[in-house]
C-alpha cells in the first residue's frame, strides 16, 4: 500500500522550514514541567499523563550503517550514473530526449540524483493502485516494472483482501456501501454529484450551512465555515490571518500545508522544538521584549501554529502548557486538528476534548474530513466574528470549488453517529474500540522491542527501521503477507529516520491485529529491526 500523503516532499512534513529559532541542545522529548507542576498542584494527575511520550535514541550502531548505506549507494549511484553516460547501462526511461536537451533543470542536481539513484531502486514500495473501498481490508492491483522501477504495467491481477494497516480510516466509516449510508444515497441522487469550478456557481446550499452548524455544535464553538480542500484550509486561510507586522511561532513538525501557509502570509516565521516548552516560551519572552527587528515595535498580531497528532511521530501536541503560554503572552493559538478530530477524546472532539480544556482555550479550530470522517475537505471554527472574516476575506471561499452535497452529507452522517443523532451508541463504541486497539497494539509492539514514536493514545505508530534498504524490505515482505503497510523515508522524513507508520482503526479486530503484529515480529527478527533498550516486559 502506498502513503495516502506520499513520499514527496511536498504533501507530507516538511522539515526545518525556517532558520532553527531555538539553539537550546535538549534530548528530543515533550516538556512537561509547567502542566506537571500545575497538575500536582490541582490533583489532576490525568492531564500529567496525557502528555507524556518517548522518542527513544537508536542504538549508535544503528545510525553508524544507515549513514554507512546511504554513502554507498551513492557511490553506486555516480558508477551507474557513468555507465549510462557511457552507453554501458542502457535505460531509456533515465536518457534526456533531445527535444528537451536545452531545457532548463527541473530540479537540482541532488534531487535528480535521489530520484534516479536512490528512490528509483525502492520506488515500487509506494503509490500502489487500489481498487476497492479503503475498508478495514482492500484490493490492489498488482504491476510489475521491466526497467527497474521506472516505469510500471499492470498484470491484471488483483491481491484481494489484503489488510489495511495503512490508512486513515480511524472509525472504519470509510467502507462499502451498506444501509447506514442510504442518506448519502439520498443526496446524490437529489442534488448530483454538484462539483462548480468556484463557491459562487453553486452558491451555498442547504445541506452545507447545515454541516456547517453541526459542525459547530459538534466543536461547541460559536461559528465554523467548510472547505473543499484540507491542504487549502491552512494555505490559503492562514495569509488571512497574519500578515506583515505579525510573528508566527511555529512547531518545527508542522505539515507541509501549514508551512507553506504561514511563508505566504508575509510574516515573519521563528520555529520552536517540537512539543518543546521551554523553547517555545523562550521565543514568545523574547518577541515580547525585543519587538520586531530593527524597528523594535511590538508585533500586530503573535499567532502560535501546532498540531493535534503529527502525522509522522504519532506525537499529540502538549495543549495545556500551550494554552499556559498563549494566555500569558497573550498570542493567539491555531490548532490543526486534522489527524485528531473525531478519533482522540472521550466522545472524539480532539485534543481539546483530550486534555478537558476550555472552548475558548483555541482561537483557531481547523480540522479536515479525510481521516476519521471517510470524506474530504475541511474546515475552519472559533468565534463567530473570525467565521465572517473569513467569509469575506479567505481566498478560498471566494475562488475555490464547493464542497459537493454529497460529501456534505457523508460528513453530517459522520457528526451524528458520534454525537449519539442517529438515536444509537455506535459512534461512541467505535471510539472506546479504537482506543482499546491503540493500547494492545503498542503495548505488544514495545513488548517486541521496536522502538516506535508518539503518545500512547495516538492512533498512529510509526516503527522506526531506519536503513532506506529495510524500508523497502519490510513493506515488500508485508505485502507477501498480505498487509498493506505504509513506509516514509527521505524527504518526508529526516535521512536517518526511515520507518513504517501504521494507522489503526476501530474496525480492526484483535485477531486481525494479532495477525499483522505476527508478521512484524516476524520481519522485526529477520531484518534485525528490534532495536529497542527498553524492552517493556
Amino acid at each position: 500500500m502506498s502513503n495516502p500523503g506520499g513520499y514527496t516532499m511536498g504533501n507530507g512534513t516538511l522539515r526545518n522550514h525556517q532558520k532553527q529559532s531555538c539553539t537550546s541542545q535538549d534530548e528530543k522529548h515533550t516538556s512537561n514541567g509547567a502542566v506537571k507542576e500545575e497538575a500536582q498542584q490541582n490533583g489532576n494527575s490525568h492531564l500529567y499523563a496525557k502528555t507524556i511520550e518517548t522518542f527513544e535514541e537508536p542504538p549508535l550502531y544503528a545510525l553508524v550503517t544507515t549513514y554507512m548505506g546511504y554513502g554507498i549507494a551513492t557511490l553506486f549511484g555516480h558508477l551507474r550514473d557513468f555507465l549510462r553516460k557511457s552507453g554501458i547501462e542502457k535505460c531509456n526511461a533515465a536518457v534526456e530526449r533531445k527535444e528537451q536537451k536545452h531545457f532548463v533543470p527541473l530540479y537540482q542536481d541532488f534531487e535528480n540524483f535521489y530520484t534516479r539513484n536512490l528512490y528509483m531502486r525502492i520506488r515500487d514500495t509506494w503509490s500502489r493502485s487500489l481498487c476497492s473501498a479503503p475498508g478495514p481490508f482492500f484490493d490492489i492491483m498488482e504491476r510489475v516494472s521491466d526497467d527497474y522501477n521506472w516505469t510500471f504495467r499492470f498484470t491484471g491481477k488483483i491481491i484481494k483482501d489484503v489488510i489495511n494497516i495503512g490508512s486513515y480510516n480511524f472509525l472504519g466509516l470509510t467502507n462499502k456501501y451498506d444501509e447506514s449510508m442510504r442518506t448519502v444515497k439520498h443526496v446524490l441522487e437529489t442534488y448530483g454529484v454538484g462539483i462548480a469550478s468556484t463557491r459562487q456557481e453553486m452558491g451555498t446550499l442547504d445541506k452545507h450551512k447545515e454541516l456547517e452548524d453541526l459542525l459547530a455544535k459538534f466543536l461547541n464553538v460559536e461559528a465554523a465555515m467548510i472547505f473543499g480542500m484540507g491542504f487549502a484550509t491552512n494555505s490559503t486561510n492562514i495569509p488571512v490571518l497574519v500578515g506583515k507586522g505579525c510573528l508566527i511561532v511555529s512547531d518545527e513538525l508542522n505539515h507541509a500545508s501549514i508551512i507553506l501557509g504561514a511563508r505566504l502570509s508575509g510574516a515573519t516565521i521563528r520555529t520552536f522544538k517540537h512539543n518543546n516548552m521551554q523553547c517555545l516560551e523562550k521565543l514568545l519572552r523574547d518577541a515580547v521584549i525585543y519587538g520586531q527587528p530593527r524597528t523594535g515595535r511590538a508585533w500586530r498580531k503573535i499567532l502560535i501554529l501546532v498540531e493535534g497528532v503529527y502525522s509522522m511521530e504519532g506525537s499529540i501536541v502538549n495543549l495545556p502548557e500551550v494554552v499556559a503560554l498563549k494566555k500569558k503572552y497573550k498570542a493567539y493559538l491555531y490548532v490543526d486538528e486534522a489527524h485528531s478530530i473525531g478519533c482522540v477524546g472521550p466522545t472524539g472532539r480532539g485534543v481539546r476534548d483530550h486534555f478537558g480544556l476550555d472552548p475558548e482555550d483555541i482561537d483557531v479550530y481547523m480540522g479536515t474530513f479525510t481521516k476519521s470522517f471517510g470524506a474530504s475537505g475541511g474546515y475552519i471554527a472559533g468565534k463567530k466574528d473570525l467565521v465572517d472574516y473569513l467569509r469575506i476575506n479567505s481566498h478560498s471561499a471566494v475562488y475555490a470549488a464547493s464542497m459537493s452535497p454529497t460529501v456534505v452529507e457523508q460528513i453530517i452522517r459522520s457528526l451524528k453517529l458520534l454525537m449519539g443523532l442517529d438515536g444509537t451508541t455506535e459512534g461512541l463504541q467505535r471510539i472506546q474500540q479504537l482506543s482499546k486497539n491503540i493500547k494492545y497494539f503498542r503495548d505488544r509492539l514495545k513488548k517486541m522491542g521496536f522502538i516506535i514514536y508518539g503518545n500512547d493514545h495516538s492512533p498512529i505508530v510509526p516503527i522506526l527501521l531506519y536503513h532506506p534498504c529495510k524500508v523497502a524490505a519490510f513493506a515488500r515482505h508485508m505485502l507477501e503477507k498480505k498487509i498493506g503497510v505504509v513506509v516514509v523515508g527521505f524527504p518526508a522524513t529526516p535521512l536517518a529516520e526511515g520507518r513504517a507508520r501504521f494507522c489503526l482503526s476501530s474496525s480492526h479486530t484483535q485477531q486481525t491485529l494479532d495477525t499483522v503484529l505476527e508478521a512484524i515480529s516476524e520481519l522485526g527478527d529477520l531484518l534485525a529491526l528490534k532495536y529497542s533498550r527498553q524492552r517493556k516486559t
